[in-house]
């Protein structure tokens, strides 16, 4: 084997630019811009405007467009195309590195809900053949008995899968105000008068409950209410101790316990109701990977979940759900505090005017690739997939758009879990990512480039074995049992796929969700050199590396395996 061996002296390439392919660029600030002064007036800062994105999109025809594939029938076509596509790339542009090789494996991740639609054994094992990466328990829905049974049955896939593994995300119900019961629907017509009272138990033509005691109070007349996400709108005109009188203004078919917003306003309820501490003990009890905590307001409520894990030995990650107007001031430091964000951008465009959300996307994408956090773009990505075959051309627009920006993966809500066709969903969201993977120009950094070795010596290795993967087009091979430098080698976005080897299957499973990462549990040998030919020797078995091809191969992290503290390397090795 031809190996090259970098050790700490190649710190001395930040100093000396005739290293040739290192690209410098001037530091930036670590502190993204916000939207706060633009979405909240009384929010007003001096904070700069909106920055371009970090990832370009090669806008060359490098291959004739084809309609979305959305069966299986069509997996030979889509992969000769991207092949050819790469092919053009390797000819035509030495951005991806000059000897690049095609690859066809999606980096971007699917998380899939979990429901009535999809909640057997036989529709589990055939998500995860069809893409998905991390299932999603929705805790609004449900109860304990049926998400233990997914969890279950997840937990049993993974422990019988060779070269996979599916994450596991519990999705927090949060402070939601919702109408109460009605004995059937009632039809709203613009200009009538409608109540919402916080008496229990009212449901009438005319009138229904509020199950938040403090609904009076939170709004104002001249407010705005959205039902179920802004499909109806009323107007308040006045109101009494107990009731809120409004006028239609968007009417339609209101249906029991249907979500309500206040434009421009949150509830004043706490992000973790009662119910979402009895659901998070159930997380712990299960070994979730993730929790996905709503409507979260300030980064307070992340240090109290924090803490709790803390004092339970539970190792599981904190998403937080941006969806709340309260929270839009509170951005950075929200997400500082957490493990990562998903743009919950139902609610968000719910409570905010809807112009902001995709100007909101672009700034939480932002944060989080500047932190080296996951983010997740979710909420009707391929909603009309619920009734119907085929997305529309806006959804997959919406789907690539999400994918140029660089979130680490895209989420289906209602699509898998009661929708008529969720593996077409799951196949759609495949291939749309697949094909616009392979349209973005690799090696893309991150925007603060400049001040990425403050931290730690990892970080520094993480930057330069990017650089060198995407100098030499190769894949890279990282091993780790925290999961921390092959999170780090994702945020910088190599080229090529990053080949996480692992000894814990915790690690295994929570790498599911980072873009870039094809997470492999192997157990590990005292003999680092024995380690790294069983990799190398199973990832050509498998077709993931062919011989003769050279990968980028890392020692680095946090958690020493078989170096001392003081002792960091990058080799190049030949299969």
């Amino acid at each position: 084997m031809s190996q090259v061996v970098a050790t700490r002296s190649i710190h001395s390439s930040l100093t000396h630019p005739t290293s040739g392919y290192v690209h410098h660029r001037p530091p930036t600030s670590l502190k993204p811009p916000t939207f706060a002064s633009k979405v909240l007036p009384q929010q007003r800062n001096n904070r700069s405007k909106v920055r371009s994105p970090s990832c370009r999109v090669n806008a060359r025809k490098s291959a004739p467009a084809e309609v979305v594939p959305v069966s299986a029938a069509d997996d030979l076509k889509i992969e000769e195309e991207l092949q050819y596509l790469r092919g053009m790339q390797q000819l035509g542009d030495t951005a991806v590195g000059m000897w690049s090789k095609p690859t066809v494996r999606r980096k971007t991740k699917i998380v899939c809900t979990i429901g009535p639609s999809t909640n057997t054994r036989e529709m589990i094992w055939k998500l995860a053949e069809a893409g998905m990466n991390v299932a999603r328990m929705n805790m609004s829905h449900g109860d304990h008995a049926s998400h233990q049974k997914v969890i279950d049955l997840v937990k049993e896939y993974n422990a019988q899968s060779k070269d996979n593994a599916i994450a596991i995300m519990l999705d927090t119900k949060g402070p939601e105000v919702r109408s109460g019961d009605l004995p059937q629907p009632i039809v709203l017509t613009p200009g009538q008068e409608f109540t919402f009272t916080i008496q229990r138990g009212v449901g009438t033509a005319d009138c229904v409950s509020v199950n938040y005691d403090d609904f009076v109070n939170d709004v104002e007349v001249g407010d705005m209410l959205l039902v179920d996400g802004g499909m109806m709108s009323l107007v308040v005109k006045s109101k009494t101790e107990d009731s809120v009188k409004c006028e239609v203004v968007d009417g339609g078919e209101l249906k029991s316990r249907r979500h309500l917003n206040v434009r421009g306003k949150s509830a004043t309820l706490p992000s973790i109701t009662e119910k979402d501490w009895d659901d998070i003990k159930f997380g712990v009890d299960n070994k979730v990977d993730f929790y996905a905590v709503s409507f979260v307001k300030d980064a307070q409520v992340v240090h109290e979940l924090k803490n709790y894990l803390k004092s339970c030995d539970a190792d599981i990650h904190v998403i937080v759900k941006i969806e709340s107007a309260d929270s839009i001031p509170n951005l950075h430091s929200i997400i500082t505090a957490s493990d990562g964000a998903m743009v919950a951008r139902g609610d968000l465009g719910a409570e905010l005017p809807i112009e902001e959300v995709p100007l909101l996307q672009e700034e939480i994408i932002s944060i989080c690739r500047s932190m080296g956090k996951a983010v997740i773009v979710a909420t009707n990505m391929l909603e009309s997939m619920i009734v119907h075959p085929t997305p529309t051309r806006a959804e997959v627009s919406d789907i690539a758009i999400a994918v140029r920006e660089g979130s680490d993966a895209i989420m289906l809500s209602g699509e898998t879990a009661h929708g008529k066709f969720p593996l077409k969903a799951v196949k759609v969201m495949h291939t749309v990512a697949l094909r616009t993977e392979a349209t973005i120009t690799g090696g893309q950094l991150p925007p603060n480039i400049g001040n990425v070795f403050k931290n730690h010596t990892s970080e520094m290795f993480a930057y330069h074995a990017t650089i060198m993967s995407n100098t030499l087009g190769t894949s890279t091979v990282v091993f780790t049992r925290s999961g921390f430098m092959a999170i780090l080698l994702s945020h910088y976005r190599p080229s090529g796929t990053i080949f996480a080897f692992t000894d814990q299957k915790r690690t295994q499973q929570r790498l599911a969700l980072y873009q870039g990462i094809c997470p492999i549990y192997m157990k590990f040998s005292e003999d680092a050199e024995e380690t790294f030919r069983r990799a190398l020797d199973l990832l050509q078995k498998q077709g993931m590396v062919k011989a003769g091809e050279e990968v980028a191969l890392v020692q680095s992290g946090k958690q020493p395996i078989w170096r001392s503290q003081s002792t960091h390397n990058i080799q190049v090795r030949t299969v």
